[in-house]
């Protein structure tokens, strides 16, 4: 089986941003954890807020920046391991190809659990600050860790239909409940955030991204929505089932008009908890899950639909 292809590679203004972008925190020595703001960075930078935003999201694949919870980015990486993660030129971008290689090759058991860099770099024939950029964006997705010493481990992920049906039937079980806990509390700033995002999506930018960007804007919807639920059990169980199923969801990705109206899903759902509506955005999140997750497993094929 083959992996999805990214739709589009970063265009040589989001690379330039996102260089000017590094720059600005190495030069004012922001600290880690620095919220970065969009629009500020793109009155400093005297770009659109179009770029900014594309140039965040290719830093935070290479872990110079982090999604913070209430949306946006912060400050990940500081000193010499920023300069070392400056955005590879567009000559050299193959990155999300060879990313997506890896996801696949890791996914179909042709890649042992413990790897070294030389063996990668062999098999995929990169030269070292290439592999460097894809091993610390896995590393920051969380499916791969460092060894003390030498080479690196993969981390448990979801490879079967059976398990990717189950983790469906899991967070139907936590997800609706959460909205309904005693102590849930709306986050307004951080959720009206990821409902912009997700509004964004509908309108068109659904189109413009590639699988992992997609997976990452709507498992970071769900996370927000389960963050207010102030239940610490259900949120880490929330992102362990998200780490889990990062790789299988590439495959398993809604063709873009479909996947489209399930933002549209998303945002009703913002709006009814922002309303105050939290029994009806309740039993509209079990329905957003069931009928979602029965989209994507009905079918036994691995292909994308």
């Amino acid at each position: 089986m083959t992996a999805p292809t990214a739709s589009h590679g970063p265009t040589p203004l989001t690379r330039r941003t996102a260089a000017r972008i590094v720059e600005h925190i190495a030069a004012d020595a922001l600290p880690a954890g620095t919220r970065l703001v969009e629009r500020t960075l793109a009155e400093q930078l005297k770009v659109s807020r179009s770029p900014v935003r594309q140039a965040l999201r290719l830093l935070a694949e290479e872990g110079v920046v982090a999604a913070a919870e209430r949306g946006g980015y912060t400050v990940a990486l500081t000193g010499p391991a920023l300069t070392e993660a400056s955005p590879l030129p567009p000559a050299q971008d193959s990155t999300e190809d060879i990313y997506l290689r890896i996801a696949a090759d890791r996914l179909d058991g042709r890649l042992p659990e413990k790897v070294t860099e030389n063996a990668l770099a062999r098999r995929y024939d990169l030269p070292p600050g290439q592999l460097a950029h894809v091993l610390r964006r896995i590393a920051v997705e969380g499916w791969i860790e460092r060894l003390p010493g030498y080479g690196w481990e993969f981390q448990p992920m979801l490879t079967s239909m059976d398990a990717y049906q189950d983790s469906y039937r899991f967070r139907l079980t936590i997800e609706p409940a959460a909205v309904l806990e005693p102590g849930f509390t709306l986050d307004r700033e951080a959720l009206e955030t990821v409902r912009a995002q997700q509004q964004r999506l509908v309108d068109g930018e659904i189109h413009t991204i590639n699988n992992a960007q997609l997976y990452d804007l709507n498992s970071r919807f769900h996370e927000v929505v389960m963050a207010c639920s102030r239940n610490t059990f259900f949120i880490d169980s929330l992102r362990r089932v998200d780490r889990l199923r990062r790789l299988i969801e590439y495959r398993r990705s809604l063709q873009r008009d479909r996947a489209a109206l399930r933002c549209a899903e998303h945002v009703h759902l913002a709006d009814l908890l922002l309303a105050g509506e939290r029994n009806r955005a309740s039993a509209y999140l079990r329905e957003h899950l069931s009928s979602v997750g029965h989209e994507k497993t009905a079918s036994r094929s691995e292909a994308g639909r």
